[in-house]
């Protein structure tokens, strides 16, 4: 997908087209040891308060790329490279209080202030979760997309089959190959072949001369650690919490979407997306970017209601 096809596809929206060519920056910020890659979109925002936003894992802050420019509540949008995906530096061990330090930092580092609201999806909703339990007068809300605690008595899903292995990167001899073998996970059918493929584009890297492989840590699998949900950091939010799933997830599942539910205090606002799965705004992107300005603004209305009580 290059930009030349814009003019010779017409399956290809324009809001699509309109988003990833909105002006971006890049930076980073070093956090213990590492460099923590961060993009930040020119939407004309004025004010300190924004929007961090965190993706899944294996992915990388690129997934946002045709969501984040469509915020419109006039927010500073921020979307980073957890270490170990994109674009950020791989550690020998990763953690839960590493990510929380590295959330901070982006967050420091872009000048959000406390009224910034984390967005998180399915892992990225994971560390998200954890950072405001530890730190919650740092943001003003969260939004959890496909992200929360598995009930204790659903049987766990098998993800073996599709998840990647630990060990020496797979090499492909060129851009084009690795590409072509870009698949989701968890693995799911995909509707919008074109978001596929951009996401796919950006999460390719040269490695060696003709070499190329993904952006995540080949060793990630098992160099993940203390990393799981625990009920206590749902149990102990102290903002308003919005969360979007989609109906026809096998990730998080109606067993999950209750048992959530009844650990995190009010004000809790939920909303399932139709014909979605795991990878929501890949499915129904429209609808996704409904339902999250739906969330940004009910956060921000919650807040005012509440006052300093928060």
């Amino acid at each position: 997908m290059a930009r030349w096809d814009r003019g010779r596809t017409t399956t290809i929206p324009g809001w699509f087209w309109e988003s990833v060519e909105t002006p971006v920056t890049e930076h980073s910020v070093e956090v213990h040891e590492c460099e923590v890659a961060f993009r930040q979109w020119d939407t004309g925002a004025t004010c300190a308060g924004g929007v961090l936003m965190l993706h899944g894992l294996y992915a990388h802050s690129r997934w946002w790329d045709f969501i984040a420019p469509q915020i419109s509540d006039g927010s500073r949008v921020v979307a980073m490279d957890l270490t170990g995906m994109g674009d950020s530096d791989h550690r020998y061990e990763y953690t839960s209080a590493t990510y929380v330090d590295e959330i901070l930092a982006v967050a420091d580092a872009a000048n959000l202030d406390s009224s910034t609201i984390l967005v998180g999806h399915s892992f990225g909703g994971r560390m998200a979760t954890k950072t405001v339990a530890a730190r919650p007068e740092r943001f003003g809300g969260l939004v959890l997309v496909d992200s929360g605690v598995h009930d204790p008595k659903e049987p766990e899903r098998n993800l073996a089959d599709s998840s990647p292995r630990a060990g020496r990167p797979k090499l492909y001899p060129s851009r084009e190959i690795a590409e072509s073998r870009f698949r989701l996970f968890p693995a799911q059918p995909n509707t919008n072949d074109y978001l596929l493929r951009y996401i796919a584009k950006h999460s390719v890297i040269l490695v060696e001369t003709d070499a190329y492989t993904w952006k995540f840590d080949s060793d990630l699998p098992i160099a993940l650690k203390d990393v799981e949900a625990s009920p206590k950091d749902y149990e102990c939010l102290q903002l308003p919490v919005s969360i979007i799933y989609g109906e026809k997830s096998e990730s998080y599942t109606r067993a999950t979407n209750d048992y959530t539910i009844s650990l995190i205090p009010e004000p809790l606002r939920t909303a399932s997306i139709a014909d979605a799965r795991h990878h929501v705004f890949l499915d129904q992107p429209d609808r996704f970017v409904d339902e999250l300005n739906l969330s940004l603004k009910w956060i921000a209305g919650q807040k005012r209601q509440q006052g300093s009580s928060w």
